[in-house]
């Protein structure tokens, strides 16, 4: 077990204040950081604890429960129809359905070795990709929405969804993070492969590992702006090409013609009444 331990790799993280200053470099512990990434486990627990979040209260009608349909609706022999019991069968518009879900239970149990393992998996997972943090001391006198935001923007993942550990129970740091809808605040022994695997970088507390890092006086830092996340690219391609649109389309669209005055009709001539034939011998 030893030799298994000396052999295997050290994995290092980095180090940042409760303010989002950087440190020095913290070296995690083998016990945990050992680089093992079991797949398996990781997919097992994390089926497991999705199956675990269903009530299993779903349910249908069958032909039992629907009301009405006791009469039979027409006589057995004679009307050259088929035969029928009840409009409530389930071959019947409004009848009972068949084989439909019924309330069951969708638990799943999953050794602790086996969850053991796959959060294991999980921590050395992000370790290795650098997306595992270690913050100093959180050292909150009352929560604080604002200081936790401005943390993680010093850090550049105002905009991920990030997976706070702390030494223990803080109520102080949770309720400081309930508030923010992309951070999830819980103890380091409370964690799951499922809450490791949702999150895109992982905050742990220096003392969850065991190495608590004496914490820096330091002034407090300035506000940081936390910028607003830039729409897609398709969003963006997309945004421009509907106003150029609606442009030409507007530059495209004739004047509307007034219509034209009407010219008064030219009044005609009467036509000149010729004299009547004079009579004779008048």
């Amino acid at each position: 077990m030893e030799n298994s331990m000396a052999d295997a790799p050290t994995i290092q993280a980095s180090a940042f204040t409760a303010q989002g200053t950087p440190r020095e470099h913290v070296q995690l512990p083998v016990e945990t950081f050992d680089g093992t990434v079991n797949m398996p486990a990781m997919h097992l627990a994390v089926k497991a604890f999705l199956a675990n979040q269903r009530q299993g209260t779903h349910a249908t009608k069958t032909r039992r429960w629907v009301v009405g349909g006791n009469q039979k609706p027409w006589r057995q022999k004679g009307t050259g129809r088929a035969r029928q019991g009840s409009t409530r069968a389930p071959n019947w518009p409004g009848g009972g359905s068949v084989f439909g879900p019924q309330p069951r239970g969708y638990r799943q149990a999953l050794p602790r070795q086996a969850k053991a393992l796959a959060r294991k998996s999980a921590l050395n997972a992000r370790a290795g990709e650098g997306a595992l943090r270690v913050i100093d001391a959180f050292q909150y006198d009352a929560p604080r929405t604002s200081r936790l935001a401005q943390m993680l923007a010093r850090l550049d993942v105002a905009h991920k969804k990030v997976l706070i550990l702390t030494d223990g129970l803080k109520d102080n740091v949770f309720k400081s993070g309930r508030n923010l809808p992309n951070v999830h605040v819980m103890p380091y022994g409370d964690t799951s492969a499922f809450h490791v695997l949702w999150s895109d970088v992982v905050l742990v507390e220096s003392g969850a590992l065991g190495a608590a890092l004496a914490p820096v006086a330091e002034k407090e830092a300035g506000k940081v702006k936390v910028v607003k996340k830039k729409a897609s690219a398709k969003a963006a391609a997309k945004a421009p090409a509907t106003k150029a649109a609606t442009k030409k389309s507007a530059a495209k669209k004739p004047a509307a013609k007034k219509p034209a005055a009407k010219k008064p009709a030219a009044k005609t001539a009467a036509p000149k009444k010729k004299a009547a034939p004079k009579k004779k011998g008048t």
